[in-house]
This record gives C-alpha cells, structure tokens and sequence, in this order.
C-alpha cells in the first residue's frame, strides 16, 4: 500500500486556501481521501473505484451511502 505521501494529491476546486479542504489522490485500484485539517500524516479514506463512485452517486442524490 502507497504512503499517503508518495501520494499525487488533488485539492477541491472549493478550497479557500484555509486549510479546511478535502483532497483526493488516485490509488491503484481506487481513491484515497483526506481532510487538510488533519495534516499530510491524517488519517486517509480508501475507496475502490466501485465504492467512491457509490459514495459520489449518493452525495449527488442527497443520500447516505448506507442508504439510510
């Protein structure tokens, strides 16, 4: 597994620039996803291609991704 900071890190285009930012970085095979506020050694979210394009789906229709 690829250390978060042997990661490519992409900052949202919503970013103000104060620190309060999600940022994405492509894994094989999938997503990583971490919290500046956290610093570059926070914690990192890993998704398979499968589950990020789940979780998206489900922010974009306002819905949990646990359906719930």
């Amino acid at each position: 597994m690829d250390s978060s900071r042997d990661l490519s890190w992409k900052r949202s285009s919503f970013c103000t620039g104060a620190n309060n930012c999600v940022e994405l970085a492509p894994t094989s095979p999938g997503v990583a996803v971490r919290d500046t506020k956290r610093g570059p050694d926070g914690p990192v979210l890993r998704f398979s291609s499968t589950e990020f394009a789940a979780l998206l789906s489900s922010l974009r229709d306002g819905a949990s991704p646990a359906g719930g």
